[in-house]
């Protein structure tokens, strides 16, 4: 029997985590459910290493959040058998990808996780219910009242009400299920007069998903998957704003569009230890194998491991035929189905016709992990969604708030009731409609409170891709630390409410009341503004 919490936080992915760890901090029982067997979304079930701004080691984060990076590298140090020099390295690197400062494995960051919530559970302060989805959400007036969620693995239903109910699902699928006034897709260009906008309105443009899945290469080797059924079409498939097939190494650069060649080198011969991450200075995403790659086996002592690990999210595995939200369950069933399909296509198709560099074609060494994925096909548990319902919040954050181009090098919105920040490009992927890449030079933001506070319902709050944003802003909004601030803020923001006798709307409209909630804040470590970047 669950006792009734006084926070109920649908979905655990990054956002729903860090906002039951701050709720249960202040003392709040909370009631943490999860679709998948894996907590923390995008890092893990998605299998996508951290998507972070240059600073990331000096500022611009929570302090819960260094905790999380600190810890995922301090897991590595104690358990595996590291080079001395790696093992000295303040700044360690796991993997070595240029995607990120901190490329790890799914599993590495699950465990971490856990780790963060365990005394939580031990207090009996937390119940974490993973494999179960929600299903229905009981509303009366302005006031969300329980959801329901179905057990995946033992069947049946489960009702739970709470004071508060925070929105962390991928999908910001409450927002349906509770009647919460949201946008979805892309707005029209006249809605907020985003230059990137369309000239139309169309809930069904969304950004495509991606089916991750790990690969290591072992030369001699065959392991070479079974044909996929949709493969002839995959192989055949070439989007008409394509430079070529999909199915190849010729992609657009999705800052200028630009058809650019990629490369694919298994297991590099280069030190990891000179890899640098900073996509501020180099994209470093036109070497494949590299890019993503979460584990450098010369960090670690001679013969310790056989192959590096990379995980493949790529231009080459981007799906975007059928969106999958607003178009009924049906729909969004083909959209993952395919976008599986499409990613062991782009596996098979490497392992038996990918060009080389000697000439040959295909790399049968190729080896899918699925030990590194957590199932049994070797694909991520869960499609990496980059695009969620969104609230319609009492503040929008739009184009004009953190296009560089718009507000200049220095510029942006600073917003009195900033409750975090976060700093990205813009970067939209192909989309549903038929976009290509959008990507957007963006300046260091600020995350106000008014874009988790709904304008109508009281006891509901965001904690992921579904705030205010638009479907141009979530491009910069929906990465790693940016949504582990919002459901930070969320959570205490919940925890807050509940002690004080307000409301969300009444802490975000009045001076004072927000004052005393951010020294909450503050005290927590979460960083609110940012300080002068210039010369870094």
């Amino acid at each position: 029997m669950i006792p009734e919490p006084d926070i109920l936080v649908v979905g655990g992915g990054l956002g729903g985590v860090a906002a039951a760890l701050d709720a249960c901090r202040a003392g709040r029982r909370v009631v943490l459910t999860e679709e998948t067997d894996w907590i923390g979304g995008q890092l893990t079930a998605q299998a996508v290493p951290p998507d972070e701004h240059p600073w990331v080691e000096q500022f611009g984060t929570t302090a819960s959040y260094r905790q999380l990076r600190e810890s995922i590298r301090a897991y590595y140090r104690q358990w595996y058998p590291m080079r001395s020099e790696a093992l000295a390295l303040s700044r360690l690197n796991p993997g070595a990808g240029r995607v990120s400062k901190l490329c790890h494995e799914p599993r590495v960051a699950v465990a971490v996780l856990e780790a963060m919530l365990a005394p939580h559970r031990a207090a009996g302060r937390l119940t974490v219910l993973t494999e179960h989805r929600p299903v229905a959400a009981e509303a009366e007036g302005d006031t969300v009242r329980a959801v329901t969620v179905e057990d995946l693995a033992g069947g049946g239903l489960r009702t739970l009400a709470a004071r508060y109910v925070i929105d962390a699902t991928e999908t910001g699928e409450l927002l349906e299920l509770a009647g919460v006034e949201h946008a979805l897709g892309a707005e029209a260009r006249a809605e907020y007069d985003e230059p990137h906008a369309p000239d139309t309105a169309d809930p069904l443009n969304q950004q495509g998903i991606t089916v991750c899945f790990a690969l290591s290469h072992h030369e001699g080797e065959d392991h070479t998957v079974d044909r996929p059924e949709m493969y002839d079409f995959w192989r055949a498939y070439r989007p008409v704003f394509w430079p070529g097939p999909l199915l190849g190494f010729l992609a657009p650069d999705p800052r200028t569009l630009a058809a650019v060649p990629r490369t694919f080198v298994p297991n590099p011969d280069v030190d990891p230890l000179a890899v640098s991450a900073d996509q501020s200075a180099d994209a470093g995403d036109k070497e494949l194998f590299g890019f993503r790659r979460i584990l450098a086996r010369k960090l670690h002592r001679p013969g310790a491991f056989d192959s590096d690990i990379t995980l493949v999210n790529w231009p080459l595995n981007d799906y975007w035929r059928k969106p999958l939200i607003g178009a009924g369950e049906q729909v969004a069933a083909e959209a993952v189905a395919e976008a599986r399909q499409l990613s062991l296509s782009v596996l098979y198709w490497l392992q038996t016709e990918a060009p080389r560099a000697d000439g040959g074609t295909g790399f049968p060494g190729l080896r899918l992990r699925p030990d590194v994925t957590g199932t049994a096909d070797g694909l991520a548990k869960s499609p990496y969604v980059r695009e969620a319902r969104r609230i319609k919040a009492v503040t929008t954050v739009t184009e004009h708030d953190v296009s560089i181009d718009l507000v200049g090098p220095y510029g942006g919105t600073r917003h009195r009731d900033s409750v975090g920040v976060g700093n990205y490009r813009i970067d939209l992927h192909p989309s549903t409609g038929g976009d290509n890449y959008i990507d957007i030079g963006s300046v260091p933001f600020e995350i106000p409170l008014g874009a988790l506070v709904p304008r109508r319902v009281r006891n509901l709050l965001p904690a992921g891709k579904n705030i205010g944003t638009t479907h141009i802003t979530n491009g910069c909004y929906r990465l790693h630390p940016v949504e582990w601030n919002i459901g930070e803020a969320a959570g205490a923001l919940a925890a807050h409410c509940l002690g004080e006798g307000v409301e969300p709307r009444q802490v975000q409209a009045d001076d004072k009341r927000f004052e005393e909630f951010a020294a909450v804040l503050d005290r927590s470590g979460v960083q609110r503004h940012w300080p002068d970047v210039r010369g870094y």
